[in-house]
């Protein structure tokens, strides 16, 4: 029975821990993720199956382990797609339409930093050349610029 309660522990820890670097489609639980672990939300709209722009944004970013080790210590992921090629849920496909317009968003890719309850804390950052590390350290840059504002 104790082997039984650990094992379960184990997974029910890996799998809050799994979600930390891995992107929600769930906006709720994004939220409430960012609230319990006071870390920023770090929304990506994207149209993930043919916008060249952010699969670019994806293979040279996203995808690498800079990125991924500072997501997986600072931040809670929100993908917000917007693809072509594959049917998204219905419930998902008119969250990503209500988020779509409630961010105003032109493009894509469009990436904000927000705060627990979904306010911008940034400027939009979309797709930076210089890679992984370039990427990471703009990031850092926003998230001190938007600490130092709130005192």
């Amino acid at each position: 029975m104790k082997t039984l309660i650990r094992s379960f522990a184990l997974v029910a820890a890996s799998g809050a821990l799994a979600f930390a670097g891995e992107w929600s489609h769930d906006w709720d639980a994004a939220k409430a993720k960012a609230k319990e672990l006071d870390r920023p939300i770090l929304i990506n709209f994207t149209g993930s199956d043919w916008c060249g722009w952010c699969i670019k944004l994806e293979k040279e970013v996203f995808s690498k382990e800079a990125f991924q080790s500072y997501a997986d210590e600072n931040l809670v992921l929100m993908e917000v797609d917007f693809p072509r090629k594959k049917e998204l849920p219905e419930d998902v496909r008119k969250q990503n339409d209500k988020l779509d317009k409630a961010y105003d968003v032109e493009g894509y890719p469009t990436v904000y930093l927000l705060n627990a309850e979904g306010e911008k804390i940034g400027p939009e950052i979309g797709y930076r050349e210089g890679g992984a590390e370039a990427y990471v350290a703009h990031l850092k840059k926003l998230l001190a610029a938007a600490e130092s504002e709130r005192g």
